[in-house]
């Protein structure tokens, strides 16, 4: 009897000091407002074509554009960026002000936001009112996308189109030019990435790469990567308490990608360059030599991202990244997977990597994440003796040429 007495008081009390935490995880429904607008892109194709734009206005979006590529991006001038910081890429600092442009372009769009009569903007613009709508505008993956953004003489005026999102390799697009008299003019054409080569042609897409940080920009982060791009100089950090130490050994090796090659686009010209993600399951500094010791070792994952674009298919990119910083021959095989970022949900490749203890193989499971849309590229397990004996020759993976590089330090 006491026992039970007991214990209904303890869950008496229990109950007694949890009513007094209220555990609430929606703290949105405490906030008053309405849904922000939808930002539909050719919304923004059409604001952009009704501006008086002029050639400063076109010099600070081939200045970002030409930034964001630099840093390792697409070609692309994201909205955030249009607005918070005028002529600035992806991967530049975020710094206020008008970047020293007299009229940055954020001031013509959001004077034709503003003072357009309701029948100059679609339905969907004019409802939401037009702080409501530049602040959408602001706050979303919108973007101009300028292919073949180096071929640009200086003096041509755009023509203005939009990713249609139903992989199509045609839409309308916008002419603006002056006529004689000097009067700015617009006439609908047809725009395919035929056209986008000779003449200028902004799209009005959704980015996809801001969130990740570029293999130029990690380069210039670390300077053991060296002076942005060139040859790796990190050296794998050994324990002083490793064998191989203590037996006087002193070369250790590194499995670097050296290079990477497209052989195809991967999605229609609207939507931009192809990001690729590489990622690696391996054992780092591995060198057990019972079970007992195997256990020690947990497997790590390597990742990242490289920016393709279009007018880059067959050429080889230097990549320059460490995949495993100390390469033993214990290390068998290595998981490796690329894939191409096509969105949707995350998931896991359930793969394996193999190690040598004691004479005998072991598997050691690892999960490389990626996302339910990606294409996968090629997937599967990477031998050590393959990759010794390849060091420096072009393989094929799928649609991609790869150069990996095994050095001695």
């Amino acid at each position: 009897m006491r026992r039970f007495y007991f214990n209904f008081a303890m869950c008496a009390a229990l109950f007694s000091a949890l009513a007094c935490e209220v555990l609430d995880n929606d703290p949105g429904k405490h906030v008053s407002g309405k849904d922000m607008p939808v930002v539909l892109l050719e919304d923004v194709a059409a604001i952009l074509s009704g501006i008086p734009l002029q050639p400063a206005h076109v010099s600070e979006v081939h200045d970002a554009v030409c930034s964001s590529s630099g840093n390792g991006y697409d070609e692309e001038y994201t909205m955030d960026r249009i607005f918070g910081s005028p002529g600035s890429g992806v991967g530049d600092p975020q710094t206020k002000g008008d970047g020293g442009y007299s009229m940055p372009l954020r001031e013509l769009i959001a004077d034709h936001v503003r003072t357009a009569t309701k029948s100059g903007l679609s339905g969907n613009v004019s409802a939401a009112g037009p702080d409501a709508y530049l602040g959408a505008l602001v706050e979303s993956d919108v973007q101009i996308y300028w292919p073949f953004s180096e071929d640009w003489d200086g003096e041509a005026m755009p023509i203005i189109t939009f990713d249609p999102e139903d992989g199509s390799e045609k839409n309308i697009g916008y002419r603006l030019f002056y006529d004689e008299d000097g009067f700015r003019r617009v006439e609908t054409v047809v725009v395919d990435e035929e056209l986008a080569r000779k003449e200028p042609v902004w799209v009005v897409n959704r980015n996809s790469d801001a969130g990740y940080t570029s293999l130029e920009l990690l380069r210039r982060d670390d300077p053991e990567w060296g002076e942005g791009g060139g040859t790796i100089v990190v050296k794998p950090a050994v324990s002083s308490s490793d064998a191989r130490v203590r037996s006087g050994e002193t070369s250790f090796k590194s499995l670097i990608l050296k290079e990477f090659t497209m052989k195809r686009n991967y999605d229609p010209w609207f939507a931009g360059a192809s990001e690729f993600f590489v990622k690696t399951g391996a054992v780092e500094d591995f060198c057990a030599s019972t079970e007992a010791e195997m256990r020690l070792y947990s497997p790590s994952v390597t990742d990242f991202m490289i920016v393709v674009k279009r007018s880059q298919v067959g050429i080889p990119q230097p990549f320059n990244a460490v995949l495993v910083s100390d390469w033993t021959e214990q290390m068998t095989h290595c998981a490796f997977m690329i894939t191409e970022d096509d969105g949707g949900t995350w998931t896991d490749w359930n793969c394996t990597a193999l190690v040598r203890v004691a004479s005998k193989s072991y598997g050691i499971e690892i999960k490389l994440p990626f996302r339910s849309r990606d294409d996968i590229v090629w997937r599967g397990q990477l031998a050590h003796k393959w990759l010794e004996a390849n060091s420096n020759l072009v393989g094929h993976f799928g649609d991609v040429d790869l150069t990996f590089e095994v050095v001695e330090h």
